[in-house]
């Protein structure tokens, strides 16, 4: 009789299990199923930012339009708060972190990512009129910095060793800290500097100075997730037949972009 109850009960446990593995499907066709890609953004010129009409664009937000087009779904974009990415994606509130998101070791470690796509840099971001007085490391190490929180930046404020950093919510918030004066430089991302800051900008009364590494763009997804195949395959098409490059050309990062192999 207990020979019988335990057959019983590891036949029931693997179906079981069966069961969890069959209900937990695949990205692709939860996504497609749903019929809708929904993509974590910020608010980050040039990669995803609105017109005046309120409508999504930049590199990034139209490269995720082209990729939703190709899985035959809509695309949606979701505005989140920078340092709960990972969560969000585990959540199943958004599908994909795409915005010009870096690289980083703590980034690979919490989602899957994509192959890099573009080369960026963090950069010091000081009111202009003094920025001659920074052009080294080891001149803005003391300032009083505000960061996008869980950011590629914040962790080269942690580098560079300073000592007086503010996290915010984003990189145009850390901006607008530096121009009200209520921090003293920010580190943002070089993309977004070369376009919203300097002249013909909103802040055209501050510049960028010092370089502080080198870096990539990715796109993260959840763990295990079918859809890093899909849009590694969707940059090789896209960068082959030209598309990419039309797309970063029209927002000024053809400079930038990684050849997709």
């Amino acid at each position: 009789m207990k020979k019988v109850l335990s057959v019983l009960l590891a036949i029931t446990l693997l179906a079981l299990g069966l069961t969890a593995c069959g209900s937990a499907g695949s990205d692709l066709e939860y996504v497609q199923d749903k019929g809708t890609l929904v993509v974590g953004i910020t608010d980050f010129a040039p990669m995803d930012y609105q017109d005046a009409d309120g409508n999504w664009i930049g590199f990034d937000a139209d490269m995720a339009k082209a990729f939703a087009e190709e899985l035959g779904v809509k695309v949606q974009f979701q505005i989140i708060e920078w340092d709960n990415k990972a969560f969000e994606l585990e959540g199943k509130t958004i599908d994909v972190v795409w915005n010009g998101m870096t690289l980083t070791d703590k980034v690979k470690a919490a989602m899957d990512c994509s192959n890099p796509y573009c080369n960026n840099q963090q950069i010091v971001i000081v009111k202009a009129d003094v920025a001659d007085q920074y052009q080294t490391k080891e001149s803005v190490k003391d300032l009083k910095f505000a960061v996008e929180d869980s950011s590629a930046g914040q962790e080269q404020a942690v580098l560079l060793g300073a000592k007086n950093v503010t996290p915010v919510l984003d990189q145009a918030t850390a901006l607008n800290e530096v121009k009200a004066g209520t921090a003293d430089a920010a580190i943002i991302d070089s993309l977004m500097a070369g376009a919203m800051v300097g002249e013909g900008t909103g802040y055209a009364d501050l510049t960028y100075t010092v370089g502080l590494n080198d870096e990539m763009y990715g796109v993260g997804f959840r763990k295990g997730s079918d859809l890093v195949e899909k849009l590694n395959d969707f940059f090789k098409k896209t960068y082959a037949d030209g598309t990419m490059m039309r797309i970063a050309e029209q927002y000024g990062v053809q400079a930038s972009i990684i050849e997709q192999k």
